[in-house]
């Protein structure tokens, strides 16, 4: 695998920057749990905060869910969401120093009008911390459930959307004649703090996301565990990065520009979690393991690494927040 020296993104230090995904449903998900959760991110040196999106929970659902390898959905059972703007609203305006992370956006979720205002009020509203991770989604029903485009049409509503924000943030003049979108003769401001625009980081583990992300993003932002495309090493992650690098140049594009994230749904913990084959998972146990981890995937390019810390009380999460700041977060700081 050839080096390459990663340039993209906004966080210019050269160091890994480490992000909590927040509550939007269960014991966190009130006022109280996400102040306390976003607060300690802040103050624990934590980067980023990130919030999921759902709009409701279909009672039927026949949809496979991608993250599990029985295709179950666990919000299912729950039936609880706080809607993801919100809830990025509510921390831009509790917090002053992490960036806001949609982990990720459902891009037809929304009208893409709407969403970009919504996304560019949140950014001028934060000084400027917005970074807008997205995907196409997988829930059939829900999509049906909110008046979305056809399902089967996801993808290429997802990336006429992204060309539509694109075209309202830095445009002038914004005009679109598109498939699914077409205005003319508005005007679109405020635009967002952030110039071009602000960083959009394509989720998804599949050759598809992978040309989206070449396409259309500024970075690409997997799961670590969709059995479909298991990410769920560093040698895995590895082959993501070459085959994305491939994708890049093909399309010539230098692959430097694209900014490399990953999120695990798992929770990172001192005590080993361990996967379906009794192996450890990456980034729990031991400081030391996860510090292992860490050096092997920042060799290859990590730049931005989202945890869960998600237990039984908020009281246990920011515990587990403290652990990994106080353990594990120094040894990958400048200079380590």
């Amino acid at each position: 695998m050839r080096k390459w020296r990663h340039e993209a993104g906004r966080d210019t230090k050269g160091q890994m920057q480490f992000g909590v995904n927040i509550f939007t449903r269960g014991i966190g998900a009130t006022p109280d749990g996400i102040a306390a959760v976003a607060g300690a991110a802040e103050r624990l040196g934590y980067g980023l905060v990130a919030v999921n999106d759902h709009i409701v929970v279909p009672d039927d659902i026949h949809s496979r869910y991608p993250y599990s390898a029985s295709g179950e959905w666990p919000g299912r059972a729950v039936g609880e969401c706080l809607d993801q703007i919100s809830v990025l609203a509510f921390l831009a305006a509790r917090t002053s120093r992490v960036r806001l992370l949609t982990s990720v956006m459902v891009l037809p979720h929304r009208s893409p009008v709407l969403a970009a205002k919504m996304l560019a009020t949140l950014d001028v509203l934060s000084g400027g911390r917005l970074t807008l991770g997205c995907g196409v989604g997988w829930l059939a029903e829900e999509l049906t459930a909110i008046g979305a485009p056809p399902f089967a049409e996801r993808g290429r509503v997802s990336d006429e959307y992204l060309r539509v924000f694109k075209d309202l943030w830095t445009s002038d003049t914004p005009a679109f004649k598109g498939d699914y979108v077409q205005y003319g003769d508005i005007s679109f401001l405020p635009k967002p703090m952030q110039k071009p625009h602000p960083p959009i980081w394509i989720g998804g583990e599949s050759g598809r996301a992978l040309r989206r992300a070449v396409e259309l993003g500024d970075g690409w932002y997997p799961a670590g565990n969709n059995p479909r495309h298991p990410l769920t090493s560093a040698a895995r992650y590895g082959d993501g990065v070459a085959a994305l690098r491939e994708k890049a140049e093909a399309a010539g594009r230098d692959p430097a520009t694209l900014d490399l994230g990953y999120m695990t749904p798992w929770v990172s913990d001192p005590e080993p979690q361990m996967d379906d084959n009794g192996q450890r998972r990456i980034f729990t146990g031991p400081a030391q393991a996860v510090i292992d981890d860490l050096g092997q995937f920042g060799q290859l390019g990590l730049r931005h690494l989202t945890l869960s810390f998600q237990g039984a009380s908020v009281r246990q999460s920011t515990d587990r927040m403290d652990w990994f700041a106080r353990e594990v977060m120094p040894a990958m700081t400048d200079g380590a």
